[in-house]
């Protein structure tokens, strides 16, 4: 059997629908960090939907949260034509009750030593803390935090602290 992602077609946000399944939430931070992404980056995967032919609606079994940004943000749906990039699964749908949950642990967690590598990298590449917050979707305090794991002094040059009051 040859893999989806060998046959992805543009398909219009209208004939995309989500499914009534998918236990996945992503919180608003994360979904700004999304759109970014998409606006910054393009759509690097296609969704994964399973065809309706009776309906001619292309089901989500994975992406669900990258068809909302599609939906949700003017310059992202403008620049793409209102078209996202879609592969189809043929699967009965307790398989794709599967996929969708197997998509969604698949995607894992990120590895707290590897955050602060690139934390610390980023510094020392002159991006400042705004950049970081920009570009990679950390707060000001979770910079913070990384930094101070990382136990690099010089992560925290020009920064002002204030004493405390014992």
């Amino acid at each position: 059997m040859k893999s989806p992602v060998y046959s992805v077609k543009a398909v219009p946000i209208e004939k995309i629908r989500a499914n009534s399944y998918n236990p996945n939430a992503v919180a608003p931070p994360e979904m700004k960090l999304l759109e970014l992404s998409i606006w910054e980056d393009g759509f690097t995967m296609p969704i994964v939907c399973y065809y309706l032919p009776d309906e001619d609606i292309y089901e989500i079994v994975d992406g669900f949260h990258r068809y909302s940004i599609l939906k949700t943000s003017k310059r992202i749906h403008d620049r793409e034509n209102g078209l996202l990039p879609v592969v189809v699964i043929k699967k009965d749908l307790s398989n794709r009750m599967a996929s969708t949950i197997r998509h969604n642990r698949a995607k894992g967690s990120h590895d707290i030593d590897l955050l602060t590598n690139i934390v610390s990298e980023l510094t020392k590449a002159g991006m400042g803390d705004a950049w970081i917050m920009k570009h990679i979707g950390m707060d000001a305090d979770e910079i913070l935090r990384l930094k101070q794991l990382s136990g690099l002094a010089s992560l925290f040059a020009g920064k002002e602290f204030s004493l405390s009051n014992e």
